[in-house]
């Protein structure tokens, strides 16, 4: 079947009036301006029979008022539809993780975006400080019960970054546990929370997103909001070293009190294999509803770039280092927040 023939937009009006041009306005029915008219004879004049002319007599005014059509719904319908037949037909790509780019960029986007702009109001400082090509490594603090702040984080980047470029984030081991969570953490560019794999996706010259804190940071109680957890053993610095990425600092304010956190089920965490079980001012006492989050304000801001790729090979295997640098890296964190919640007016507003 030959392909369908696509009709530029404003094309219709043409058509509609026979394809004939405005006529000029220096004479007037045929006559010079000046000349006397002729008496009209009687009936319909072969001018206002003819059919698709606006304003012709006995046509309806309407038809001279048309709104013109917008293009922009027919191009999105296309672009939905040519999308849908590369995923039927298996005409997409996939890279060795399992990270679908056009998947991201289409679907899981746009369905962070509205929470991004509409729910959390996300205010971005600093991402400028992302190189705009090589790899880097962006280190956060980790918060909030669920793990929201890193969509967020992902979407920040993905947004407003000027290069455009993507978040790659690593995840712990209980998000490729979960059905249905592992398969959209894949395609959306997650990878196991390991050297090996933090190390590749460096090398290739993307952009890595880690949370050292973990299960501490994100199920910490409400009290201890905005007071960071330990660090690991650096294992981030280790891998940035290697791969000679600079480091980038990532404070997140607004995070912590969408799930205020005042207890944990720990016996009912053992049983279901949760690292906790929060309980909340509305969890699990309003039941679904108890899981939606509170509308906070949120600000994510990236710090100067720590540069790696002056030290040598071996530096990477110097424990002091690494622990100067995650320390350097972790103390940047807090301080950042600590100015970010001063200088904000409301947890909401």
């Amino acid at each position: 079947m030959a392909d369908a023939k696509v009709i530029p937009f404003g094309d219709g009006e043409r058509r509609a009036s026979g394809g004939k041009a405005a006529k000029p306005k220096s004479k007037v029915n045929g006559r010079r301006a000046g000349q006397l008219a002729p008496v009209p004879e009687q009936g319909p004049t072969p001018e206002a029979e003819e059919p698709g002319v606006p304003g012709a007599p006995g046509e309806p005014q309407e038809a001279a008022r048309a709104p013109r059509t917008d293009g922009g719904l027919e191009r999105r319908l296309a672009h939905g539809l040519s999308f849908l037949r590369r995923r039927v037909t298996g005409e997409y790509e996939v890279d060795d993780f399992g990270y679908d780019q056009e998947l991201t960029d289409q679907v899981l986007m746009s369905l962070l975006r509205p929470v991004y702009d509409k729910y959390f109001r996300v205010d971005v400082k600093g991402v400028e400080n992302i190189p705009d090509s090589g790899g880097a490594l962006i280190v956060a603090n980790h918060s909030g019960t669920l793990p929201l702040d890193g969509l967020m984080l992902q979407v920040a980047v993905h947004d407003h970054h000027p290069a455009g470029r993507h978040l790659r984030l690593l995840a712990a081991d209980l998000v490729f546990m979960l059905p249905v969570v592992n398969e959209l953490a894949r395609k959306a560019g997650h990878t196991l929370a390991c050297a090996d794999d933090a190390e590749r996706l460096l090398e290739r010259g993307e952009v890595v997103g880690v949370m050292p804190e973990g299960f501490k940071g994100i199920g910490k109680p409400f009290s201890e909001r905005y007071k960071l957890q330990r660090f690991g053993r650096g294992g981030f610095v280790s891998t940035a070293l290697q791969a000679g990425a600079p480091i980038v600092p990532c404070s997140i304010v607004g995070a912590e009190e969408i799930y205020p956190m005042i207890g944990n089920a720990r016996t009912l965490a053992r049983l279901l294999g949760f690292p906790y079980f929060p309980i909340t001012p509305t969890f699990p006492w309003l039941g679904p509803l108890g899981a939606v989050p509170l509308p906070t304000k949120w600000t994510i801001q990236f710090g100067e770039p720590i540069s790696t790729d002056g030290y040598p090979p071996e530096a990477a295997e110097d424990p002091m280092l690494m622990f100067n640098l995650t320390d350097q890296v972790r103390e940047t964190i807090q301080h950042t927040l600590y100015k970010l919640l001063v200088q904000r007016r409301s947890v909401f507003f």
